[in-house]
C-alpha cells in the first residue's frame, strides 16, 4: 500500500517549506499542488525549484494548476493556454523524477454549453498530452472533476472515457467529487482497478467540495476500503485535505488506512 500526502493544506505557502513540513510529519511521497503565487514564474523559478526538490528524501507526484484552468473552456485562447501549461507541467514532472501527473479533463462552465463538445475537446487534449508525456515515461492520472452539474461526464461515461486511449493514461478517482455527484465509489474502484493509478481520498457533506478528512463527512468508507483491499491493494492513496486542516491529520489517518486496508 502506497500513501501520499497532498500539498493542498499548505496551498500558497513556499513550496520547499511545505515539502519539509510534510516530510516532518511522515510523508514518504508528496503530491505537489502547482497553484498560487509560489508557482507564478514557469521558467526560472520552476527550474530552480526542481533542483532543490530532488535533494529531498521523498518521492513526488504532480498536480498541475487546477482552480483557473479548464481544458474544455469555451474560449479557445484559454484552452490553448491551459494545454501549454499542462505541457510545461509534464516537463517539470520529469525534471523532479516524478512518474505521475494529474490530468483534469475539464468542466462545463454553464449548462448552456454542450457536454458533447466538451468531451470531444477533453479527449483531443488528452490524446495530445499522452503523446507528449510518453518520451518522459510519465503516466497521466485522469481525475473525475466537476460537480453540481459541471461534470462533463456521468459515471458510466467517465468509466469508459479511456477506452482506446494509450495506457499511460489511467484513472484517478476523487472520492469527494464522486460523492457530490452521488456516484458509486466502490463500484468505480472495482471497475477501474486494472487501470487505476490512484485515489484522491477526502470526505464532504454531499453539498460542498470541502476536502474534509476521512470520517468527517457522509461517505460510507467501509465499502470503499473493501473494494481497495479486494481489487487494488497496491493502489496509490493520496490524502487530499483542505487548507484549514492540520497536516498532522495526514499521519493520523495514514495509521487508520494501514489498519483498514490490510485487515
Amino acid at each position: 500500500m502506497k500513501i501520499s500526502y497532498s500539498e493542498l493544506p499548505l496551498l500558497g505557502k513556499p513550496v520547499l517549506e511545505n515539502v519539509d513540513r510534510l516530510i516532518a510529519v511522515g510523508a514518504k511521497k508528496i503530491e505537489l499542488m502547482m497553484d498560487g503565487e509560489p508557482w507564478d514564474d514557469t521558467d526560472k523559478q520552476w527550474e530552480k525549484l526542481a533542483k532543490e526538490l530532488v535533494k529531498r528524501n521523498v518521492a513526488y507526484t504532480v498536480h498541475p494548476p487546477a482552480w483557473d484552468t479548464n481544458l474544455t473552456s469555451e474560449t479557445k485562447s484559454i484552452r490553448e493556454a491551459v494545454f501549454n501549461l499542462y505541457n510545461r507541467a509534464i516537463e517539470f514532472t520529469a525534471s523532479i523524477g516524478a512518474r505521475q501527473m494529474v490530468l483534469h479533463p475539464g468542466f462545463l462552465g454553464s449548462s448552456a454549453f454542450s457536454k458533447d463538445t466538451a468531451k470531444k475537446r477533453a479527449m483531443e487534449a488528452t490524446q495530445k498530452l499522452c503523446e507528449n508525456a510518453k518520451p518522459y515515461n510519465i503516466n497521466l492520472a485522469y481525475e473525475n472533476v466537476g460537480y453540481n452539474g459541471q461534470s462533463i461526464y456521468d459515471m458510466e461515461e467517465y468509466l469508459s472515457a479511456l477506452n482506446g486511449v494509450d495506457t499511460n493514461v489511467g484513472y484517478l478517482i476523487d472520492t469527494g467529487h464522486a460523492n457530490l455527484n452521488r456516484w458509486d465509489i466502490p463500484a468505480m474502484i472495482r471497475r477501474t482497478a486494472p487501470r487505476l493509478f490512484g485515489i484522491h481520498m477526502h470526505d464532504n457533506d454531499g453539498k460542498s467540495d470541502t476536502h474534509r478528512p476521512i470520517f468527517e463527512g457522509i461517505i460510507n468508507w467501509e465499502p470503499v476500503f473493501a473494494a481497495i483491499r479486494e481489487t487494488c491493494p497496491d493502489c496509490e492513496i493520496i490524502l487530499e485535505y483542505a487548507p484549514q486542516v492540520s497536516i498532522d491529520q495526514y499521519s493520523e489517518d495514514e495509521k487508520i488506512l494501514k489498519h483498514k486496508l490490510t485487515a
